[in-house]
Order: structure tokens, then C-alpha cells, then sequence
């Protein structure tokens, strides 16, 4: 019965454990948040306009476009959605 003498819990100690066990908690929800919801934001896959760039980056360096209409081309990229029509209608 020895173990019992003096060894009552205070305030303080009691609240200590309390709010160690709030942090942990907290950790552990903002751990599964992040694994969750997070990570997969980070791993995207590269947006149309940026697939649509490297495509065209490879079309000049494979020579089926010259500098200018790498130029052309690259500027209508740049303007979303204003593509104006092309009478010429090169393929």
C-alpha cells in the first residue's frame, strides 16, 4: 500500500495530460488532412495549356514547325480562348 502514499494526482499534472492529449489529437487529424486532401492536390496532373506548350515545344524541335509559327502558335496559347480562325487551314 505504499504506492498509493503521496501519490494523488494535482491540477496541474491532470491538465498537462489533457492537453498533451488535445496536441496529439491534433496532430493526428491534421496528419490524415494532409495525406488525404492535400497530397494528391500536389501531385496533379500538368494542366491542358501546359500539355498543349510541351507539344509544341516538341513540334519546333522536331522541325514540322519553323520559329514563326512556334511564335504564332504560342501566342494564340497565350490568349485562352481567343483563337481566331485560320483561313489557311495548314495540318
Amino acid at each position: 500500500m505504499m504506492f498509493w502514499y503521496g501519490g494523488h494526482l494535482v491540477f496541474w499534472q491532470a491538465a498537462l495530460m489533457g492537453l498533451a492529449m488535445v496536441f496529439f489529437l491534433a496532430l493526428v487529424i491534421w496528419a490524415i488532412y494532409y495525406f488525404v486532401v492535400t497530397a494528391p492536390r500536389e501531385r496533379r496532373q500538368p494542366s491542358q495549356d501546359d500539355a498543349a506548350k510541351t507539344i509544341l515545344d516538341q513540334r519546333l524541335a522536331r522541325g514540322e514547325i519553323d520559329a514563326e509559327e512556334y511564335g504564332r502558335l504560342r501566342n494564340l496559347l497565350a490568349h485562352e480562348g481567343r483563337i481566331p480562325v485560320d483561313s489557311t487551314n495548314r495540318t
